[in-house]
Order: structure tokens, then sequence, then C-alpha cells
């Protein structure tokens, strides 16, 4: 089993930190990054694919608390994945309790950095995860709310859990969309976030993921599972 790399990336990406810290706007216009014209890749049709796929993972436009609400939106998606590992922790079939373990320790690690990047940026930011408000001001913490508990839900993609007998298939599947959502929500940080930290973060995320879910592909292969879907984040590999 390959270890993720992710955690190697990520000291680079914390002896950042305090680089590029974003300011918030006082006007509607200081801190617009709509003017960006990045295409961002579309999200996969995952409809009818698996309960963890069927949530998307939009934390809204541009602006000065984008990297505040992608944050907060990361933390509660790799909180989903800390989840999912457990329960195929210590399991007997080679190579998947290893994997879980090593999923649950880089993902643990990214979420302390980015709750480190989180009160070095947005110190007057609630305690509390937030979202953007319907026609809330990206550029203003006064435009966000608190993020509800099927938007966390929703960023978790966990589903419901497995039973003892499919907890194997259960957590392999779900990792590999579980994946593709981040590999979503980065490419999203890629065309929207101006902070190289965010966006060095985005990279080795894309990197990561990638090469895990390849692995998860080929485990489930292994189980005789073939499945068409499992190659619908394929256009989200690229940098």
């Amino acid at each position: 089993m390959r270890p993720s790399r992710i955690s190697t990336a990520l000291l680079g990406v914390l002896g950042a930190l305090t680089l590029a810290a974003p300011a918030l706007a006082q006007d509607h216009g200081g801190m617009d990054h709509n003017h960006h014209n990045h295409a961002t890749p579309s999200q996969p049709n995952a409809a009818g694919a698996s309960a963890h796929a069927d949530h998307a993972h939009d934390v809204g436009p541009a602006g000065a608390t984008y990297d505040l609400r992608f944050i907060d939106g990361m933390v509660q998606h790799h909180t989903g994945a800390l989840r999912m590992s457990e329960f195929v922790f210590g399991i007997g079939q080679p190579g998947v309790g290893a994997l879980a373990a090593t999923i649950w320790r880089d993902q643990a690690s990214e979420i302390r950095a980015m709750g480190l990047w989180r009160k070095a940026w947005y110190p007057q930011a609630p305690v509390y995860p937030v979202a953007l408000a319907k026609g809330g001001d990206p550029n203003s913490l006064a435009g966000l709310i608190r993020m509800s508990q099927p938007q966390i839900d929703g960023m978790r993609m966990m589903g419901e859990g497995p039973t003892k007998e499919n907890r194997v298939t259960w957590f392999l599947e779900g990792m590999l969309h579980h994946h593709g959502g981040a590999l979503i929500m980065a490419h999203d940080a890629l065309a929207k976030s101006t902070n190289p930290t965010i966006r060095r973060f985005a990279r080795a995320v894309i990197v990561a993921q990638r090469g895990e879910i390849i692995e998860l592909r080929r485990m489930l292969a292994v189980d005789g599972l073939r499945k068409p879907e499992y190659g619908r984040y394929d256009n989200l590999f690229a940098l």
C-alpha cells in the first residue's frame, strides 16, 4: 500500500502559514476576485452512483471570505473521511486497514493545519463553521451564516453507515467518491482563491487524492468490482 504523500507536501504549505493572509474588504469592490476567469471543472454527475456522492461541494463565489468558506467546508469534508476510516480500522482484509489508517493520519494533520490558517487569517470569524448566506456579500463576514446540519452532512459525504458484511466495499467505494469531492473542491479553490497557501494546499490535495483514487480502484478490482462510475473523476486529475 502506497502511503499518501500529502503530509510531506503540507510541510511546505505550513511553512507559508503567514503568507497572503486575506484582508476583508470594507466595500463591495475591495476584494472582489470574480474577475479571475478560470473555468471550474464541472462536477461529475453522481446520480445513482452512491450515497457518498450525492452532495454538492460548492462553497460559493470568490471574495474576501472565500478562503474561510473553503477551509470550513474542507474541514467538514475531512471529518467525514476520518469517520469513514474508523469503520475499517484493524480489519483483516489486506491493505484496507492500512489505507484507512493513512487517510485518518493525513487528513487529521490537514484539519489541524487548516485550523491554524483560519485563526491566523480570520480571527474575527465565528468559532462555528460558516457558509455564505443566500444573497450574502462574499467579501464580508456579515454575509455569512452558520453552516447548517444538512450542509455539514453533505460535506462529510458519509451517507448511511455500513453493515459488518459490506463495510469493506462501503469504505472503498465511499472513499473513492469522497476523494472525488475533494478534487472538486480543490479545483474550485484553484479557480477562486488568490492565497498562495490555499493554492499550494489545493494542488497537494489533487496529487494525493488522485493517487489514492487509483489505488482504491485497484483494490476494488481485486474484489471483482470494475464499475464505470469509478472513472468519473478522471477529468479532475490534471493540475
